[in-house]
């Protein structure tokens, strides 16, 4: 699970049969349970990428990010960018209205940047409880095996259709740098 500070204090939580939110009461210094069984939406019109780097992305994320922008993607709909910088309150954003959420390999981190066994798989594992994926572009993170313990991965986080189309993206167009 994961804390998420900001103006109340939410605690997000999988035992591996869903996710719930607890909200901590203040004047109390207890946690509440908010938000029974979150489920993800299935597409969402967020994206959240860093795209200070959109010129170092593969050409299938650069893609799929125009694709969002224009309205083509299967969104239906001009996506909007909503990235904070911050992982957990980037993906939990994209949790409750739907969406993705990136960071791709680039050309000077091709195996990206963040930590697959605390960072990916902990979000991932709540992104899919609540019915959304996690994916590297080229398959499901959870299934990635470690190597090493900082093994790094390139990471999408959201809502299955937005991941699954994503992912798409990167079988139809490969990899090339065009």
């Amino acid at each position: 699970g994961y804390c998420l500070y900001s103006a109340t204090t939410v605690l997000v939580l999988t035992l591996g049969s869903g996710v719930d939110g607890f909200t901590l009461d203040p004047d109390r210094g207890v946690f509440l349970h908010t938000h029974p069984d979150i489920r993800a939406p299935d597409k969402g019109p967020i994206y959240s990428f860093n795209e200070a780097h959109y010129h170092d992305f593969s050409n299938p994320v650069k893609r799929y990010l125009s694709a969002l922008k224009e309205g083509s993607s299967s969104v239906g709909k001009r996506a909007s960018a909503r990235y904070v910088g911050a992982l957990v309150a980037d993906v939990h954003n994209v949790l409750i209205n739907g969406g993705i959420y990136g960071y791709p390999s680039t050309r000077g981190n091709p195996d990206g940047k963040l930590r697959l066994l605390y960072e990916c798989c902990p979000m991932s594992m709540i992104m899919e409880q609540a019915g959304g994926a996690g994916s590297t572009g080229y398959g499901r993170i959870l299934d990635v095996q470690p190597t090493e313990i900082h093994q790094r991965v390139p990471t999408f986080l959201g809502s299955i259709e937005n991941v699954f189309e994503l992912d798409r993206f990167h079988s139809f167009y490969g990899d090339d740098d065009d």
